[in-house]
């Protein structure tokens, strides 16, 4: 995120998605809104970022303790301290207490990936499974609650 987006105690996950714009120029009546980035409000920064970072096999982009992003190619995930999030947008968000958004990353190898992250989750929802729909995924929570979903594509049969 540019440095002129940065506060000194944090900084409010909206600000990223309104503020980074896509390069290309879109009529303001015709454009569609981009998601560019899902935040992670919590009571714990630090736990939430230890625990994403090898997860996401990198490190966050942190801005003081209230604040870190992790860029993963298609789009942003960020962590934001409840206490700073309750400092500017009062009574907007309540931490670790989400029970509707699954954050989805695709992933090479599904089971690699849960052999990898078995020892580090602590809560598995779903172990491999190929879906209905074809994508094969594993389903756990981090260390708030939330729902994490990494999927791989079906793999295509050959002709």
């Amino acid at each position: 995120m540019p440095s002129h987006f940065r506060l000194s105690s944090g900084l409010i996950c909206l600000s990223a998605v309104l503020l980074a714009a896509p390069a290309r120029a879109q009529s303001s009546t015709s454009a569609s809104p981009v998601l560019i980035n899902t935040c992670l409000i919590t009571s714990n920064v630090s736990r939430l970022i230890d625990f994403y970072e090898p997860v996401l096999k990198m490190k966050a982009s942190r801005t003081g303790d209230a604040y870190a992003e992790f860029h993963t190619g298609g789009g942003v995930l960020a962590i934001f301290s409840a206490t700073a999030q309750e400092a500017y947008i009062p009574g907007s968000a309540q931490a670790a207490s989400n029970q509707s958004l699954v954050i989805e990353f695709r992933v090479a190898d599904v089971d690699a990936e849960y052999a990898r992250l078995h020892a580090l989750v602590k809560v598995w929802v779903k172990p491999p499974t190929t879906q209905p729909w074809g994508t094969r995924s594993i389903y756990f929570r981090d260390p708030d609650g939330n729902l994490v979903d990494f999927f791989q594509l079906p793999r295509q049969s050959p002709r």
